[in-house]
Parts: C-alpha cells; structure tokens; sequence
C-alpha cells in the first residue's frame, strides 16, 4: 500500500503482500509511475489510483477519481457530484465494492418510494484516508461474487506496512458559487470548511503499530432544476386520454405538422422548475490497530466509519397538463415531440402550482473486522478475515427523508410549453387578464411528508490459504460465509384530497368559494407575506432558452418551517376529523397528524441471503522463450434467498380529483417467499512479456450479479395514485436467477519509458439471465373504478358531457349526492361494485434475455523526460447487440448505463509547484427504461464534458498549500426522453473553488 513516500503493492483479495518497488517521488507522477505498477504486476486486467502522498488523494471525491480510470464511467447526482459507476458498460447495481478486501453492505434511499439498488455511493467517503483504488476487470476464483462490470477494493493504511511515523493534517476552505444562484430564503453559507488528518507510528521494534485518520466536511451548495413529469407515448392514429384531435376532428385545426398515423408522438405530464438548497456534512474516521508478536504472525484489529447527512431546502413552480382542448406544433416523425404544446383553459381556474420542501437524510455506515496472517512455513500461509460491517440510510429530520408542500394560486388559463431549446420554457396566462401572481390568493393545496429507509449488514467470514510447491508454482485456496441482511422500508402522510386543497369546491360554487368557519380552509386563511416574489430566469442562465420573453417569470417563495406550522395549528381545528387529519400509507381508516412525517411504514421489504463458497486456484510462472505466467481457478458459490414484504392490502379506490383516482388500503401484511441458487465460477489468465517493456495478456472468467432488492421482494405493491385508465404496481421474485456473465479479455501493454507507457484491450462480456422489466396487466384485490361505472356512464348520456371529467363529477355530485360512494362535500366519489375493474400495470422482474457487449480501451501515460510534464488519456468505447427502440412504445430490455467515455490529465510538477488539469467525458447513455409516469419511456443522460483544475506549491518540505476549481466551465446536465425535446431533467449547479494547506509530520 502507499503511505508516504514507500510504494507497497498487495494481493488484496488474496491478502497476499509483495513489495513491487519503492519510490521516493511523491505527487502526480509519484501516483502514475504507482498506478502503473500496479497495473503491470497484477495478474489479470487491474487499474488503479494511488495516492499522490500521506493524506492526498487526487480528487476530493472517490467517484471522481475512479471515472479517470479506463473503462469507468459515473453517474452525477443532482449536486454535481460522481455518486455510483458504471465499468465497461455495466452498471453499478453490478459491480462489487470492497474495503480492504471484503464485501461492503450498501444503502440509499429514494425519494418517493422504497430503494431497489445495491449500488455503493462513494460520495459516503471522504478521499483524504484513501490509499489506493484497484479495479479489478476480470474475474478470479478468490473474488467475492457480485461484480460484473468490476470488483473495487478500496484499501486504507496499514500502519506495519510502512514503519515509522508518518502524519499530516489538512485544512480547506470550499466557496460554492451555486450556493449564491438561488433564492434569498435558500442561500446557504458562502465558504465552508473541510479539515481532516491522519496519524500512523510503530512502536516496539515496529511489532506494535496503529494508523488513525479522520476528516469533517462541511458543503453549502444549490441546484436549479428543469423538470417534465414524464411523457406520455402514443401512436399517430391512436385515440385515448392525451391524444391530440386526429385530422379532420374538432381542435385538429389547431395543430401544426401534425405526427402521421405511423408515428410516435408524445404529451407532456407537467412542467415546472426547482430551486434547491443543500447543506452537506460528511463525517470519516478510521482505526487501524497491529500486532505482530513474531516475524510470522500478524494480526490487524480494524474500524471503519462513515457519516454523510444532507439536508435539502426546496421551492418550485409547476403546471400540470390535463389533456383537455390544446394546440400544438410538432417535429417530424418518425418519433415526433412537441416544438409547443398549449393546453387551453379558458375558465382560469387551475392551479399555478408552487410547492416547497425543508428536509434531511443521513447515510451512515460502520465496519469492524479482524485478519490474522500467519505464515506457517515458507511455502505455507494462512489467513483469517471476519467482518461485521452495516450501510444505513434514513431521514434526518422530522419532517421525513422527503416532503412535498403544494401551493397555489388558482388562477392558471392557457398553458404553454416550449420545447425547442435545451431549456423548456413555461407560459402561463393568468385569469381575468391579471399578469402577476397574488399573495393573497396562495392557499395550500396539497402535502405529502414521506420517510424512507435502507439498512444492509454483511456479516462475513474467510479462511483462506496459499502453498508454494516451488519458486514458481503457487496454490491458492479457502472458503467463506456471508450472510446479507437487507431492509428497505417507506411511510407516507399524503394530504389526500389530491391537490384540491384542504378546501373542497362544491358542484355548482367557482374556487373563490369560501367554506363557512371550521369546515375547510381557504386562501383567506394564510397570511400575506408569508409568499416572497421571485423571478425565475437570472437561476438557469446558463441553459440556452432561459431568455425566452414567453417564460412565466415569477413565482412565489415562503418560509417553510411557519408555513407549515401555520397550516397544521388550523387544520387541527377543523371539525371535521376527516380533513383535521391525514391518512397513513394511504389507509384512510389510520388518521394521523398531517405535516409530519411517520416511522409506522406501510412498505417494508426485508431479505436475507446466506452464500456459502469455496475456491481454488493453481498458478505458475515459467519460460517458453520468454516469461510466462498463468493461473487457473474455480469458485463455487450457493445462495439461499428469505424474501418478506409488508404489503398494503388495497380496500377501494376514490374519485378525488379530475384525473386522480386514489387507491385506498387497509392494514398491511408481511407475506414470505424464498429462492435459491449456486453456481461453478471458473477463471484463467495468462501473461506473456513478448520483450521486457511488452506484456501480452489474456483472460477468461464467469461471474455472477446479484438481483436487485426490489426485483427479489416477497409482495406485490400498488402505487396511490391511479388514473382514469388504471393504475400502475410492482412486485418481485426471491427465485429470480443472479446475472451470469462469461467475460474474455485481450490486451497487450508497452512500458517504454520509467513511467510512461501504452495499452491496448478488448473485452467481451456474454451476459445471460439479464434482469429486465415486463409489464402485465393484472386485476389484483378485484377494485372497482368509478370511471366508466354506472354514475359515470349516466353523466355521460344525461349530463352531455362527452368524456369531460370536470362536467361528469359535477354532474354526479349534484345528482347524487349522498347515494352510496359519493360525497360532494368531501369531493369524492368511491368505485362501486358493479363498476368496471380496475386494471393495473403490474411492472414485474424476469430473466429476460441474454445480452452481448463488447468494447476497446485505449490507455497512453507519458512522461517528458525530466521536465515535469505529463499527461494521462485513456478512451473506452462500449458496444452492446440490444438498444432501445424510441419508435417502440412497448416494453423494452435494453442495457442502461452503457456509454463511451473519455479522459484526459495534463500537468506540470517541478520545483515544488505542481498543476493539474483534468478533463472527462461521457456519452450520451440510456439511464432508465421508465419515466415518471410510470410508463415505458426511455431516459437518455446528455454527453457531458466537465474540466477540473488542481494546483500546489510546497512552501517547505512538510507545509503545501493547495487550490482547486471544480467544473470551471460551468456545464449543465440534462436528461430526455424518445426525443432531445421530451425534456426530464436540466440541472444547472455552478463552479467549486477550493483553497487549503497540508502539513506532514514524521518521515
């Protein structure tokens, strides 16, 4: 390992140590010319990143060093940052993540819903501790199983592995400018600080040691957000809820270029912008304790820790498209998207919706492990590693790991989108010719405080063992036991009178209504400065379009905390206890308070899988005219799968808003299903150094990447909210098989200089048992659906209101207004039996299909002599036999995360200064297979190109100074649909400036 300035090199799967060479250059070359030889020595395909010096890695975050690895690829979040990877195309659901060799539990949350993945966040760890990163790209028998895109083994110090004492402490100050770009009510602090350190010393006759290192940082940040609420796809001549008039029909006159009959045409759900605050605080430490009592035992008593919390501020503005009368122009086919969709409301009764958020989440992980080395003879050694290590996530606020605070002014007539331009541009035309928004029409109309939960354990054994026959034949072999424990859980206190308001407008009465004392509330109810103006263009300047004059440029931010307080003191003191209180996970006979969040969830998924395994491997070096090197492997792998799921057991579904039917549940239950599988891994690499700067080299592996939670849950869940056509669910399966991949490679590499050199590689992965998504049109729990039932039908003939969802439910709350399942003053209307049933889009995961994906990389380091110059550049470029089908409207499997990528480092390091410039590129990739509707529809992340630039200035031989900028170019990230002008998502953050010292103590 490297700790100062001694270059150590391990087998840290096999927790075999080998000392390679030892380098007493430090910095950027100092981590190439590491890197390197790890890469050269290593059986099989490796890459890696070394630390640059004692406490100095060479980026703040581990994501974004692991992406200037060849072949690696990351995902950003919302904040700018590299969170997960995807390697050689496969993405990080599938790639396995170990801390000094072992198996990591890994947790997330998500925002509305229960998490499915089993992907490692790195932003949960701080750089400052880390060693080295090794990526392992082809599979060996002493891996773990899970990973197979790549398995990273991320190592921290080892105090006997570099004697001495060795320390340094740091200290940074970070000025975000995105923290700036954002609403008065949300900016956060300017300059924020960083500190971390690291203490490693040995003691008696270095038999004793002990490394500790820790790190506190502090980020104030923001993002502004772009955002559709999904697609909705149909065919050219199909009719349904969201078409557009087909030619010749009334409102067809008012389409441009309209999709042919053949085509693919899409609507917009909603359109709106986000203006987020976040404060992150990230908390590391580490424990490493040594013993070595004789020359040939050595034991390591280790502790890992991890805390990341993040609180999130939020206002917005959004519009909801309803699909009644429109115009519109169009792209051409064959997969056509709105230039400009206008959806007309001549009354000006909708919602210019607002909304508003202050939130917090806290990721926390804790890793305890034990190894004992012991070299029985000189050809015998043996080894024993244990580890209990957990991943939690949850919220870290009252009010839920997310909230969603709904406002309004009820005022919104026409309303345009604009696609065109990068940016979508909102246009809203006010009622009554009035050209600003009210405060003293803002009401709340509408809240949702959600908390959800994840915690992994890994509790894992290995005994494991090595025999030297002779200087050149090696036998490697042990066993193992792991046991994963996995929970994910979600509770929501849903406001369910559908976004309507706390005041229900009846039949017969305009929203200006006010209800008589103590029976709802209204826009009289809310004090007038609480709602603060704002504009929204001068937030996404950076996104071309922004300047559009159509733009509805104003919307209104509040104090969320009073807001909230003001709004729960006075629906407490309803009468009715009905709108006084909230349903809890959509149980409308559990009634709880409604602005704060529950810990009683009404989905909670818990599994457990138990893998016993053992594996062997037989290596050997020798001479065929030239040095050779091989070894061949077999692992054997058996897992059993206990799947329980807490299921909210659905009772009825009401009518509560034009276009929202909600799915009412009773008292959940847990029901159990199991799966098991095992499998026989075999591997072989071999090297050949052609000449002694040129290696050759070729693998063969198989690999296995375990299901996602969700996918493998033991119930079946239906989402609240349905729609005039149905709803939509999902369920898994514990027996679902584990992805199975064959993986080759080929690669030759050129070591022509000290520290420069050349490589080559072709990969090839043949994946079967590939997980995708189906979707199946169930009748679960046999619900009626008010649409199209008896009342509806009768609106429909008597009431002519030819499919009008506003003129049918007025129609049937004044005519039937206290007949069974229809309650005017609540606005509800509940399914009946007789009514149809509901039928429901039951997305469910399968084995669906085999999937083949190749791809090259290209990796060039050169060092100009002596003059401090060097660059770094390396291109991946992947390939796949499956896509996806934009034309398609149906389901689809198709590889998601699979795109080339691309870096390039250049710097200077002489004389004490050192500068560098790094640049990375990723392809445009398919990101998802659903969009918010939950429907089919492909999510397709942008290229994105982001430059960062270090540099450092040694004062002393102990004290540096650094500085660092962070995306200096200001790029955006932005995420479509079938089309570039099906928008989803435009996130603009802004540049990070960083400025800090470093001071070594000891060797």
């Amino acid at each position: 390992m490297i700790l100062g300035t001694t270059v150590v090199f391990s087998t840290a799967l096999t927790q075999e140590t080998q000392v390679l060479e030892e380098v007493v250059v430090t910095g950027i070359r100092g981590s190439l010319i590491s890197s390197m030889e790890l890469k050269r020595s290593s059986q099989g395909v490796v890459d890696g990143i070394v630390a640059e010096d004692i406490g100095k890695f060479p980026d703040t975050n581990l994501a974004e060093s692991l992406q200037r690895i060849t072949g690696v690829a990351i995902d950003r979040t919302a904040i700018g940052e590299g969170s997960r990877i995807t390697v050689r195309g496969v993405g990080p659901d599938y790639n396995l993540v170990l801390l000094n060799g072992r198996q990591m539990p890994a947790s997330s949350i998500e925002a509305t819903t229960v998490s499915n993945s089993r992907a490692f966040d790195f932003a949960n760890i701080a750089s400052e501790a880390i060693s080295a990163i090794e990526v392992y790209k082809t599979s060996r028998s002493n891996t773990p199983t899970g990973g197979i895109g790549a398995t990273v083994n991320v190592r921290t110090a080892r105090p006997l592995d570099a004697p001495g004492l060795h320390s340094s402490l740091g200290v940074k100050g970070v000025f975000d400018t995105s923290a700036d770009n954002l609403p008065s009510n949300l900016q956060g602090d300017t300059f924020t600080p960083e500190i971390s350190g690291i203490y490693s010393n040995t003691f008696g006759d270095d038999k004793f040691g002990i490394a500790i290192s820790g790190s506190y940082q502090e980020r104030d940040l923001g993002y502004n957000q772009a955002t559709t609420g999904g697609w909705r796809a149909f065919g050219g001549d199909e009719v349904n809820w969201g078409t557009i008039p087909l030619p010749g029909s009334p409102g067809s006159e008012r389409i441009t270029n309209r999709p042919d009959p053949t085509d693919t045409y899409s609507v917009p759900q909603s359109l709106g912008y986000s203006f987020n605050s976040v404060e992150r605080k990230r908390t590391n430490g580490q424990l490493a304790l040594q013993w070595a009592p004789t020359d040939n035992v050595t034991a390591t008593l280790d502790y890992t820790y991890s805390e990341n919390k993040i609180a999130t501020a939020r206002n917005e503005l959004s519009a909801w498209f309803n699909f009644g009368a429109s115009s519109s122009s169009w792209t051409d086919g064959p997969v056509a998207a709105p230039d400009v969709y206008t959806e007309l409301l001549p009354d000006g009764t909708s919602d210019v919706g607002m909304g508003g958020a202050k939130y917090a989440t806290k990721n926390e992980n804790n890793s305890v492990g034990f190894n004992l080395k012991w070299d029985v003879s000189d050809r015998l050694g043996l080894q024993f590693d244990y580890h209990d290590s957990t991943a939690e996530s949850g919220p870290d606020s009252p009010y839920g790991s997310n909230v969603a605070f709904g406002v309004s002014d009820l005022s919104r007539g026409d309303t345009t989108g604009i696609f065109s331009s990068d940016f979508p541009v909102l246009g809203i035309a006010l009622r009554n010719g009035r050209t600003t928004i009210d405060p003293s029409r803002m009401e709340v109309t509408g809240s949702s405080f959600r908390n959800s939960y994840m915690k992994s354990e890994v509790q894992q054994g290995q005994l494991s063992g090595d025999f030297e026959f002779t200087d050149s034949s090696r036998l490697d072999f042990g066993v193992g036991l792991t046991e994963v424990n996995n929970r994910t859980a979600f509770s929501n206190v849903q406001s369910d009178n559908t976004w309507t308001g706390i005041r229900v407008t009846p039949a017969g009465q305009t929203v200006d209504w006010i209800p008589p004392a103590g029976t709802g509330l209204s826009r009289l109810d809310f004090d007038d400065d609480i709602w603060k103006a704002d504009t929204i263009r001068g937030y996404f300047d950076q996104i071309s379009g922004s300047g559009n004059p159509a733009l509805f440029n104003q919307f209104f931010t509040f104090d969320f905390e009073r807001l909230r307080s003001q709004v729960a003191q006075l629906r407490g003191a309803l009468t009715d206890p009905l709108l006084a209180t909230c349903p809890l996970n959509g149980n409308q006979s559990v009634r709880v308070p409604c602005y704060e969040a529950s810990n009683v969830y009404g989905t909670d998924r818990r599994v457990e899988e138990k893998s016993k395994s053992a594996y062997i491997q037989f290596s050997q070096d020798w001479e065929w005219g030239r040095p050779m090197h091989a070894a061949i492997g077999l692992r054997y792998e058996e897992t059993d799968v206990t799947s329980s799921a807490l299921v909210p057991i659905p009772t009825g579904i009401v009518w509560g808003g034009n276009n929202e039917f909600n799915v009412q549940f009773g008292a959940p239950d847990f029901t159990t299903l199991e799966g098991s599988y095992d499998y026989l891994l075999p591997s072989f690499d071999f090297s050949v150094d052609i000449t002694d700067n040129l290696k050759l080299r070729a693998s063969y592996g198989e690999s296995i990447g375990r299901p996602q939670w969700g996918d493998i849950q033991g119930g079946q869940t239906l989402d609240g909210l349905a729609r005039i056509n149905g709803g939509t669910g999902r369920q898994g399966d514990p027996s679902l098989k584990p992805l199975e991949s064959q993986n080759i490679d080929l690669s030759m590499e050129w070591y022509y200089g000290e520290a420069s050199y050349l490589s080559v590689g072709y990969f090839r992965k043949n994946i079967d048992n590939y997980i995708g998504v189906a979707t199946v049109q169930l009748t679960p729990f046999e619900l009626p659906h008010p649409a199209n039932g008896a009342y509806y039908n009768e609106a429909n003939t008597n009431g002519a209101c030819n499919g009008d969802l506003g003129c049918i439910r007025s129609y049937i709350f004044t005519n039937h207004d206290g007949d069974p399942g229809v309650n005017a003053a609540a606005g509800t209307i509940m399914g009946l039996p007789g009514d149809p049933i509901t039928v429901f889009d039951i997305q469910v995961p399968t084995n669906q299909k085999s999937a083949k994906l190749d791809g090259w990389e290209l990796n060039v380091q050169h060092m100009f002599g002596q003059s401090g110059f060097g660059l770094a550049a390396n291109y991946t470029k992947v390939d796949s036999n499956i896509g996806y089908d934009n034309y398609s409207r149906q389901d689809q499997f198709a590889m998601v995360g699979l795109s080339d990528s691309a870096n390039l480092v250049a710097f200077y390091e002489n004389y004490g200064f050192g500068i560098r410039a790094a640049y990375n590129w990723r392809d445009k990739f398919l990101s998802a297979t659903f969009d918010s509707t939950g429907t089919p529809n492909p999510n397709y992340t942008e290229e994105y190109g982001q430059l960062d630039i270090s540099a450092s200035y040694d004062i002393t031989s102990a004290l540096t100074i650094q500085a660092e900028v962070i995306n200096l170019t200001d790029e955006i990230q932005r995420i479509h649909g079938r089309h570039p002008n099906q928008l989803l998502f435009a996130t603009q953050t802004g540049p990070r400036y960083m400025l800090g010292a470093r001071y070594k103590f000891g060797q």
